[in-house]
């Protein structure tokens, strides 16, 4: 078994020993004597300067890499640069590492917590994948030993210092054995897939538009699968571009499927979710959106994110909006679809308070939309195309600012599918999402005349995470009418008007979710549990990575201090958000649905704990029904006054006197 042991001498020494079975590697702890049967020499590589703390100035005599192997843990290295710097050495040949050893610099041991060991087998790293973190801050004046369980076999290894620091190590050491190893484990950070990508020379990713081409590995199944291939990596992202986390789009060289997720595809997300301190805000409204049946919903999975060789922090590697196969699944058009009904669709668009920015992008007459074209793309769109789309959404929001748009037959409804419209409506407004209007997505399909509305997206100053519209509970309207939430052009008042003839059908769509699509305070606080076990251990890394838990970020409102205080105010918002839209919108409970409410001959209200009804007649019929549409409670009058005690949320009380029927709706709170 080979040991290496990297030492001042830059020397990797092996020793035989000899058995019945003839010669083989031995591992020994300690080191071994400079009388050893046979030494190979090697080469240390890492950053090209280290710094004189004496002069601040960069140096190759002073606190160089060399000093992180002369087995002194009194000399350190010190890297004159603080991002992407590291220290490692050229084996010669490839070598399966099972242990590894390191010490930190005396005085700045918090320097290496986050450190990454990586292995390649290209010189500039480009192939790398990691084969342990430091997770925990290492104890000083000694080394500490981790057994990694990376089977595959590298002819180079590195270690790679945490972001903004000068790369202070005291000493390094790998131990391991020749040969190709194989592809059965690699290292995973947490329970999370593990996404590792490299860029072509290490090069930072500070362009929206300008690709940068790369490798990437996910590392999925606790190590035991990888997907490999080329790709580009851009940023992406308005608002959330800002943040020191950045956001980030991929394009791979090959359609993949992955972590699993439907669309097999090139291209997909990082999403950041710097200022969502639960990471799950947008995981949670996709969720919601598949409750309520929207036509499509994106896919999302939380990874780890390292970027050449520097952990990022928790993210989630999501689906790109765009026409695809289980993405916005409508006809894909070329650039020969230029009359009759190839003409006709399949369109893509954006109504986006950032249109302008993009080459290609039109105002409506009406409302004054700023749309954005996303398929086809604007660099591909013919003149034909692009001309009959903005005539044809033109025609859509015409129709929903005519006098006449409420007609059964010449009204908006046969430009404008209102079910989707209005189940994206139910979903944004259970969130109490600020940034609703800000950004629509809006799509048409081959021979049809109707815009259907989604996917949803962007839920980060969801679920009461914005200071603007806080409290969310002292709003008795629907947020988007706030002057505080945003809005991409009139789209509020596109919004109104739609929504003030659609109550009949909103009320319905909403009860179908709330009653069959699994839309239950239990359903959404059980997936949030899922989710908070599901990030857990790496949450506790990002908020090491990005110390921003007792910071007020973007437009949070207040500081919980802690994990689980940032999935309190969700579950207590939810609570409180779904009993006010069942009051709000109107639900129809199962089982009495086409019952009409008439005025009360008794006077019904909420108590403390309760309902109270007065001014009952002996022997009317009493019946109250929760929002599962079960029967409570059953009871005969037998005085004017009847009190019941309940648990807290929204129930409909029934009064039957002869032919007549009362319903009513009552918060118990």
């Amino acid at each position: 078994m080979l040991f290496v042991n990297l030492r001042c001498i830059l020397m990797i020494i092996y020793h035989y020993e000899t058995t019945s079975s003839g010669s083989r590697h031995t591992f020994p702890d300690a080191a071994v004597a400079e009388s050893a049967n046979r030494t190979a020499y090697r080469r240390i590589i890492g950053s090209t300067y280290s710094v004189d703390y004496t002069t601040g100035n960069p140096s190759t005599t002073v606190n160089t890499k060399e000093s992180v192997f002369d087995d002194n843990l009194n000399t350190f290295f010190a890297s004159y640069d603080r991002s992407y710097t590291w220290v490692g050495l050229d084996l010669g040949e490839k070598h399966v590492i099972t242990k590894i050893a390191y010490a930190p610099r005396n005085g700045s041991a918090a320097r290496m917590q986050l450190g990454v060991f990586e292995g390649a087998n290209s010189p500039d790293f480009t192939d790398a994948v990691p084969i342990y973190m430091i997770k925990d801050v290492p104890q000083e004046g000694k080394l500490t030993t981790k057994y990694p369980r990376v089977t595959k076999g590298f002819r180079y290894v590195r270690y790679v210092g945490p972001n903004n620091v000068r790369c202070n190590v005291a000493e390094l050491k790998f131990y391991g054995k020749k040969g190709e190893g194989n592809d059965n484990r690699f290292y995973s950070a947490t329970n999370l897939p593990l996404v590792v990508i490299h860029t072509d020379s290490a090069k930072e990713i500070t362009s929206k538009t300008i690709y940068t081409p790369g490798i990437i590995h996910v590392i999925s199944d606790e190590g035991s699968s990888i997907f490999t291939d080329s790709l580009d990596i851009r940023g992406r992202g308005n608002g959330s571009w800002i943040f020191p986390k950045k956001p980030y789009k991929l394009k791979l060289a090959h359609k993949a499927r992955l972590l699993g997720m439907p669309a097999k595809a090139k291209k997909w997300t990082l999403i950041n979710n710097y200022g969502d301190k639960t990471l799950v805000r947008n995981l949670l409204a996709f969720r919601i959106s598949e409750m309520m049946g929207m036509e499509y919903t994106p896919a999302g999975r939380m990874v780890d994110v390292m970027f050449n060789g520097e952990y990022k922090g928790t993210y989630q590697l999501c689906d790109q909006i765009e026409v695809k196969k289980n993405r916005v699944d409508v006809t894909e058009m070329g650039a020969e679809d230029n009359s009759g009904s190839e003409l006709t669709g399949g369109y893509l668009v954006e109504i986006d308070a950032y249109a302008a920015e993009e080459k290609k992008w039109f105002t409506t007459k009406d409302f004054a939309l700023p749309v954005s074209l996303k398929y086809p793309d604007e660099d591909d769109i013919t003149d034909a195309q692009y001309n009959y789309l903005q005539t044809s959404f033109n025609r859509m929001v015409s129709r929903v600012a005519s006098p006449s748009y409420n007609n059964p037959v010449m009204g908006f409804r046969r430009y404008l599918d209102e079910d989707s419209f209005l189940r994206r409506f139910l979903v944004e407004e259970l969130a109490a999402n600020v940034d609703a209007w800000w950004s629509v997505h809006m799509y048409k399909d081959r021979d049809s005349t109707r815009f259907h509305t989604g996917p949803v997206w962007d839920f980060d100053l969801a679920f009461e995470n914005d200071i603007r519209v806080h409290p969310v509970a002292g709003n008795p309207e629907f947020l988007f009418l706030s002057p505080n939430t945003t809005s991409a052009g009139n789209m509020r008042d596109f919004v109104a008007k739609v929504i003030g003839v659609e109550g009949t059908r909103m009320r319905k769509l909403w009860s179908d979710a709330r009653n069959n699509g699994g839309l239950t305070l239990e359903n959404l606080n059980m997936f949030l549990d899922s989710m908070q076990t599901q990030v857990y251990e790496s949450q506790k890394l990002n908020f090491v990575r990005w110390p921003i838990m007792n910071q007020i970020v973007n437009q949070n409102y207040q500081i919980t201090g802690s994990y689980e205080g940032e999935m309190k105010v969700v579950r207590d918002f939810l609570e409180y958000r779904l009993a006010w839209m069942d009051n709000k919108v109107g639900l129809i409970p199962v089982g009495i649905e086409g019952i009409k409410t008439r005025n009360a001959g008794a006077d019904i209200v909420a108590a403390d704990g309760g309902i109270e009804i007065n001014g009952l007649k002996s022997g009317e019929k009493i019946s109250i029904y929760d929002m599962s549409g079960m029967e409570t409670v059953s009871a005969t009058a037998e005085s004017a006054n009847f009190r019941i005690n309940l648990t807290k949320g929204l129930y409909i009380v029934r009064i039957v006197s002869g032919n007549d029927v009362t319903n009513k709706k009552i918060m118990v709170r």
